[in-house]
């Protein structure tokens, strides 16, 4: 006799991720490549068989319960530990580190992490080097699922696993900054909240790919143009395509040539960037100090 336990599968776990994120039965069905009446035949037999009811029905849209939600968020939990373990499992297999993956957040400089890179492929070490590049929550996402070994430029979360040490890289500070043409650009300063909501930000999409992700800087019901990563973001601005926060490291070239312009706002932004690692018995050593540097 089946159990409950029989059905949380990571297939299924993945399955009502994926309805959750499309919105609908229809959505997912078509992102998993099977036809709608296969994926409500396979909610219907995880729902019979926990003997609760996961989405509500009765809209257009795929609503999870208040049942659903709290699986939801149990799944999240247990795929990241799964991929965690698969992780941990090679390793411990082979000794050493085959591939050595940095999680890199979009607001660090692509130039200075190639220098490091350039560094640590000079040293002739047989671990080969790979680089992903995340936004956000993303970049400490990559690090705990196990799919990376060292991220830069995190954004710190309540509840990090107590095997994830972190130390801080330094401050980042942010100009809020629109494009010379821009109608925010012979605005008064300070720029209320309710000015900014007005008119279209520019936001980084966060990367993780389970979860909500993080939102920062945006007024409610403003407009927003999501782009994928920090130099979209800067591109977008310099067409005034809206307005938003930008490293001023990275704003600098522009602000100096008249391209940009920074505005006052009445909540100016400073995020004090860090760097994270696994607890391990060999502890990384010389970590880089790249915040004097970053964008």
């Amino acid at each position: 006799m089946q159990t409950p336990r029989d059905w949380l599968t990571p297939e299924t776990l993945l399955m009502l991720q994926t309805i959750a994120q499309k919105g609908s039965f229809a959505a997912a069905a078509r992102a998993m490549n099977l036809v709608p009446s296969a994926l409500t035949y396979r909610v219907r037999q995880l729902e019979d068989a926990l003997d609760v009811l996961l989405f509500d029905r009765s809209a257009r849209q795929a609503v999870p319960t208040a049942a659903g939600q709290e699986l939801l968020r149990e799944a999240s939990r247990l795929l990241d530990d799964m991929d965690a373990v698969a992780n941990r499992v090679r390793r411990v297999a082979t000794g050493w580190e085959a591939v050595f993956t940095v999680a890199v957040d979009s607001i660090v400089s692509r130039s200075v992490v190639m220098d490091l890179c350039a560094s640590f492929l000079a040293l002739g070490a047989t671990t080969r080097l790979r680089l992903r590049y995340e936004t956000l929550s993303g970049t400490l996402d990559a690090l705990t699922s196990g799919q990376a070994d060292l991220a830069l430029g995190v954004v710190l979360e309540p509840g990090l696993k107590s095997d994830i040490r972190h130390a801080a890289l330094g401050e980042m500070h942010f100009v809020y900054a629109v494009a010379a043409h821009h109608p925010l650009a012979a605005a008064a300063e300070p720029l209320t909240d309710a000015m900014l909501a007005q008119h279209r930000a520019v936001a980084v999409a966060d990367s993780v790919s389970r979860g909500t992700g993080l939102t920062i800087g945006l007024q409610g019901g403003q407009d927003v143009f999501t782009v994928p990563d920090m130099s979209s973001k800067l591109e977008a601005q310099l067409r005034g395509l809206g307005g938003g926060f930008l490293p001023e490291s990275l704003a600098r070239p522009y602000i100096d040539q008249g391209l940009l312009v920074t505005k006052k706002v009445n909540t100016p932004r400073t995020n004090t960037c860090h760097y994270a690692w696994r607890d391990t018995a060999k502890p990384l050593r010389d970590r880089p100090s790249m915040v004097a540097r970053s964008t």
